[in-house]
């Protein structure tokens, strides 16, 4: 029983920060209409950008992590302006190769920057642990902070989307971006700032995993980034409580895979459940089916 409680805090503290990610993803796909492959690199950067800033520029957490996330929102913006928006009325093959181009870029530019070598991440979260069950199972402070990042991002950014003048625009160019442009929403500029939050988003995510791994590499943000997106499809791409549904399911399904069955199978696991259940459920658990006119 004890064991089985520990697996399931660690899954719910792993699913937490690829519900950040997912989230990043789902913003996108649900305004955008697309699939920003590079997010995962992005996500990669921001660990990069606060490791420096601790290890080298001598800040503290809070400043290298407000630093990473301004350098992330900032890159996100330049790559939808420079990649994506001159691809606006191109067909979606031409988007999805340039995401991949995009991630390449980034992680041979880390590469050149930072170099192959797997770096030692400080330590950014100084909240101690603490046992519950009369000592028998301890808690880390990495995961209390996560699991609540996660829910405050999700909670932020429903009120945001529902209740602020950005967030209905969003959810105009969402649903029909010709008729949220006859109706005086800049289109362009609220692509712009859904990649911005979800760049953001990724930035928290990268300090937050490099934080529970303590490693950095260039490669950091690739599996997560397609387990994240995993989990956006898995909750319903697009909805924002089933990107974090989807995240903390996948993030327990991981971690008791891993104890229960085989640390090399845990993976594939994953991607089988997805597939069961967009075979019993395409549109993913709290996805909607959206009629498309032709």
């Amino acid at each position: 029983m004890i064991s089985i409680l520990t697996n399931l805090i660690n899954g719910i503290s792993l699913g937490s920060v690829y519900a950040i990610i997912a989230l990043g993803y789902t913003m996108v796909y649900g305004i955008a209409k697309m699939l920003n492959f590079a997010h995962g690199d992005v996500i990669m950067v921001g660990g990069y950008i606060c490791f420096v800033s601790m290890m080298n520029l001598g800040l503290g957490a809070i400043p290298a992590l407000i630093l990473a996330v301004i350098v992330c929102t900032l890159l996100g913006m330049t790559i939808e302006t420079l990649a994506y928006k001159p691809l606006r009325q191109a067909p979606k093959l031409a988007v999805l190769i340039t995401a991949i181009g995009v991630s390449y870029f980034l992680q041979n530019a880390a590469l050149l920057i930072w170099g192959s070598d797997a770096k030692v991440f400080p330590e950014v979260i100084a909240l101690p642990s603490f046992t519950i069950l009369n000592g028998q199972i301890t808690v880390s402070g990495t995961s209390v902070i996560t699991v609540l990042t996660c829910i405050v991002t999700m909670i932020a950014l429903t009120i945001f989307t529902n209740k602020t003048k950005m967030g209905k625009a969003m959810r105009a160019v969402s649903e029909d971006k010709g008729a949220a442009q006859l109706m005086g929403i800049n289109v362009n500029r609220t692509i712009s700032m859904t990649f911005a939050i979800g760049s953001a988003l990724a930035a928290v995510a990268g300090v937050l995993l490099c934080s529970t791994y303590k490693v950095l590499m260039p490669t950091t943000g690739s599996m997560p980034g397609i387990k994240a997106f995993t989990a956006a499809v898995f909750g319903g791409i697009g909805s924002i409580p089933g990107a974090m549904v989807g995240g903390l399911l996948l993030g327990i399904i991981e971690i008791f895979c891993n104890a229960y069955i085989s640390t090399e199978l845990s993976n594939a696991i994953v991607f089988a459940v997805l597939i069961v259940v967009l075979l019993v459920k395409p549109t993913g658990l709290l996805g909607k089916v959206i009629q498309e006119k032709v």
